[in-house]
């Protein structure tokens, strides 16, 4: 294929501006379609400078590139993208370098070059092709780096969200799946995910007030998650546990297994029998809480994302001996796009603060304060009275969950989930997660 030269490019480039003027509405009109069909939020386009754009497609102004020495560079869809050229030999998508079966490279990424360039390279309308010095092929979808650069991905959201409070929640009226259609509907169990993936929480209606139901309308879900507290537990206010939760005492907002170092993904609630009063359930968006954090003060929202504390479990019991250590910040970020995929708040299992230095300590109450007033805050309070044939899903890494103090006997059962296997359900139905 011709590179095209300075000169060459500053002529094709003058013809191009003049027979764009016949046309510039429509022109204009098709630019912004492709704008706004593209999956990606543009980036802004760097200008200026004594940069010189290669043109492979002269009278098109959509795609753009240039070799530059540490990097090819790439302009497509109004995204800017710097992509490595060990990276791009590293995911060609051959036959002979990736097994399109069994999604998994052939290629050997220690036997390649550090310092490979591409010899000859080619664009078109979709894809780019580069040769490599072996003479090999590789063919790029532009879309498909687009979305896998990481200026892509950094643009993107890893899971839909949608953050709520009470009254966001409220007026969003999610339906419950109910337990015939969730056992037996895959579109029904597809509809339950999509809520429980946009809001953290979800219901099923309906089910047979029994262990055994509440066992099976998990396992639809996912993989039930074993722990020290037994596989599916169900429990009364006897205390036989060392734990606030095995009381009738009210318990503020917190998430579960904080002091685990992977705290369990799915909490599961199915309240079996109540002959009381009080009880109530309460669940808060940790994310929601954790954004206003950003929005308002930045850096306590850093310094709650990259300071590591320490949540421990202490159980002395005569049939129950277990000491759990979990280490982490309170908010979990992906560094790429700051987006938080897990929060650890648990103000009662934190444990000595002795993983922050003298002159950080104030800053992280100062942060910490600001985040618990957000969680506190009643306008972010959803209230949901649990009653037999009601199960609750809770994400465990994004919803807090509480209750108020209750009288009489109430038995509970539920179970931890494995998240892996939460996700994995969901995007075999089709849904990003």
């Amino acid at each position: 294929m011709h590179e095209w030269s300075y000169e060459e490019l500053r002529s094709v480039m003058a013809l191009t501006r003049m027979f764009a003027r016949v046309g510039s509405s429509l022109h204009s009109l098709s630019r912004c379609r492709a704008q706004a069909l593209s999956p990606v939020i543009p980036a802004r386009v760097r200008t200026g400078g004594n940069r010189r754009w290669q043109h492979t497609a002269p009278q098109s102004s959509s795609c753009s590139w240039q070799l530059r020495d540490d990097c090819f560079e790439l302009n497509y869809g109004g995204l800017v993208m710097h992509l490595d050229y060990v990276w791009l030999r590293d995911h060609c998508r051959s036959a002979s370098c990736y097994n399109a079966k069994t999604n998994q490279r052939n290629l050997d990424t220690g036997n390649v070059e550090l310092t490979i360039r591409p010899v000859k390279t080619r664009v078109d309308e979709e894809s780019l092709f580069l040769t490599w010095p072996d003479g090999h092929v590789t063919r790029y979808g532009l879309a498909w780096l687009m979305e896998n650069s990481y200026e892509g991905q950094r643009q993107r959201a890893m899971q839909p969200r949608i953050l709520w409070n009470s009254e966001i929640y409220s007026s969003a009226k999610v339906p419950s799946a109910s337990w015939d259609r969730f056992m037996s509907c895959s579109q029904e169990l597809k509809s339950f995910l999509n809520s429980f993936l946009l809001y953290g929480i979800a219901f099923v209606d309906n089910v047979p007030a029994t262990l055994e139901a509440t066992e099976l309308v998990t396992q639809r879900v996912s993989i039930i998650r074993e722990t020290m507290y037994g596989r599916v537990w169900n429990f009364t206010s006897d205390f036989s546990r060392g734990d606030t939760a095995y009381t009738k005492l009210a318990l503020d907002r917190h998430t579960d297994t904080s002091y685990f170092q992977e705290p369990c993904g799915i909490q599961v609630f199915h309240c079996l029998r109540h002959e009381g009063t009080g009880g109530r359930t309460l669940l808060v968006d940790g994310f929601y809480a954790a954004e206003k954090v950003l929005q308002q003060t930045p850096e306590h929202f850093e310094l709650l994302a990259r300071v590591p504390i320490k949540h421990e479990y202490i159980e002395n019991m005569s049939d129950h001996r277990n000491h759990m250590i979990g280490i982490g910040p309170v908010l979990n970020v992906y560094p790429w796009n700051n987006e938080v995929y897990m929060i650890r708040y648990n103000n009662y299992d934190r444990a000595v603060i002795n993983t922050i230095p003298h002159d950080v300590v104030q800053r992280w109450y100062v942060a910490h304060r600001q985040l618990t007033t957000e969680l506190r805050k009643p306008e972010n309070e959803l209230w949901v009275k649990l009653k037999p044939g009601k199960v609750l899903f809770i994400d465990n890494w994004r919803v807090l969950h509480g209750r108020e103090s209750f009288t009489g006997l109430r038995q509970l059962c539920g179970c931890y989930l494995t998240r892996d296997d939460v996700l994995n359900t969901a995007r075999s139905l089709g849904l990003q997660a």
